[in-house]
């Protein structure tokens, strides 16, 4: 059942929430442009709950059936959401699954939470996606319109076109995580499409570089997507997310 949260900087944020009965609380952080009702989001949900495991999903301001303006929003923003839902509804240790660009709110929100992320599972991981993927693939011209008119729109396969903004460019570089270790001992799983052509494998790859746990794990599914989320993905991101409540 789908709640509101009025968070601690004024936003209204969608949300969904089954406390822990026993082990960790499983924390799902959606992806640029994505929301709750996935059916990669549920059906984990779904395991999580019958397994007795509490389970965290809410949209981003902007996102979903959150309020807010979606061309108001940046990765300051999305980490401060992430932060306020989860402090105000969680206690006890946490596992944070993160999809796309929720991977790089969830490593930000890890260095903030410190001890109580136990675990990450990384589908798809888009840290610094801002500087290293999307503004390279823009094309003079809409790099042109953001830097003197504040945002350009940009075509989407999955949906109508969406805008990108020199507030978003701007402020993702202060939260870059790419360039030195990040720091984090626990078990890291990371699940990556070999046919990805939003998020290519060698950039997932670079998380293996700088994450300093020696527990981490990374899966090429050499004929998945970005999404990962068919048939016989979903049951591997649920084997992956079980494994993980013993070694945490």
């Amino acid at each position: 059942m789908t709640e509101m949260f009025n968070s601690p900087e004024g936003r209204r944020l969608a949300y969904r929430y089954t406390p822990a009965q026993v082990g960790p609380t499983f924390v799902w952080l959606t992806g640029f442009k994505s929301d709750m009702s996935g059916n990669k989001v549920t059906l984990l949900e779904a395991w999580a709950k019958e397994a007795g495991h509490g389970f965290l999903a809410f949209d981003y301001s902007g996102h979903g059936q959150s309020g807010g303006a979606f061309e108001a929003g940046t990765i300051s923003a999305w980490r401060e959401d992430a932060l306020s839902i989860i402090g105000a509804k969680t206690s006890g240790p946490l596992v944070l699954v993160g999809s796309s660009m929720g991977a790089w709110i969830a490593l930000l929100a890890m260095k903030a939470l410190g001890a109580r992320v136990q675990a990450m599972v990384l589908l798809a991981p888009a840290p610094d996606f801002t500087r290293e993927l999307m503004w390279p693939a823009l094309p003079p011209e809409a790099k042109a319109e953001i830097m003197d008119k504040g945002q350009t729109l940009v075509p989407s396969e999955y949906d109508a076109p969406y805008p990108v903004t020199r507030a978003l460019i701007d402020d993702a570089n202060n939260w870059l995580v790419l360039g030195e270790p990040i720091g984090f001992d626990g078990p890291v799983r990371i699940l990556q499409g070999g046919m990805d052509e939003d998020v290519p494998w060698h950039h997932a790859m670079r998380l293996v570089e700088v994450i300093t746990s020696n527990d981490l794990t990374f899966t090429l599914i050499k004929s998945g997507d970005h999404r990962l989320s068919r048939d016989e993905d979903i049951p591997l991101l649920i084997a992956t997310c079980a494994a993980l409540v013993g070694a945490v």
